[in-house]
């Protein structure tokens, strides 16, 4: 029997219904991505359950244990979190344009997220350098190094995810009707920015 031939004693137009519903429905992939960026929200949770943990409960004043000069670290810091915000921008750019079916955006918008990406870890390794303190430094560094540090993990993991969605792009494997995948890894670099600001606020600022 056909996949598109009714079961023998079903109403007319029964399959095509049930296939319209399906073509209706979130495809698994991003479904898939939601649970795994649900996942990592209640991972970082847990890591800033931690950080806060610790300030409430640690005596004497809180934050670097050799601090420098009021918005020091900030030359540094805050241009990487605006590289970072406009990241998420051009990402979706590119998600916009696949929609359209304009391939050669998409590609465009995909090397310009990745080149972004890319100088934000270096960005953040020359932050480290520039510091003065490092990981063993106190419960503040541990924190610190700790929440970046696993951040910095997941904005690589994005960037090794654009550099094969670019890599399939240019083989033209996208379309119009087929980009669940630029969707996908679009919902995750939307997220590690999203986490960037949280961190930026709290390490910086709120410290």
């Amino acid at each position: 029997m056909s996949a598109e031939t009714p079961a023998a004693g079903a109403p007319a137009g029964v399959r095509p219904l049930v296939a319209e519903r399906r073509e209706a429905g979130m495809p698994t992939p991003l479904v898939g991505m939601l649970l795994f960026i649900a996942s990592e929200v209640m991972f970082f949770g847990g890591l800033f359950a931690a950080y806060f943990n610790s300030r409430a409960t640690h005596q004497g004043p809180w934050g670097p244990p050799h601090p420098a000069p009021e918005l020091e670290i900030l030359p540094v810091a805050l241009p990487i979190t605006i590289i970072l915000i406009a990241s998420s921008f051009t990402m979706q750019f590119g998600v916009w344009a696949i929609r359209r079916g304009d391939t050669r955006k998409l590609k465009l918008w995909t090397a310009v997220t990745l080149l972004l990406g890319v100088v934000f870890l270096i960005g953040q390794l020359y932050d480290y350098s520039q510091l003065g303190f490092g990981i063993s430094d106190g419960i503040f560094g541990t924190t610190f190094y700790t929440l970046t540090g696993f951040h910095g993990a997941h904005v690589f993991g994005g960037a090794v995810g654009l550099t094969i969605l670019l890599a399939r792009s240019l083989q033209g494997q996208f379309s119009a009707r087929n980009h669940v995948a630029v969707e996908a890894i679009s919902m995750y670099w939307h997220f590690v920015d999203v986490v960037w600001i949280a961190l930026f606020t709290t390490l910086y600022f709120l410290r």
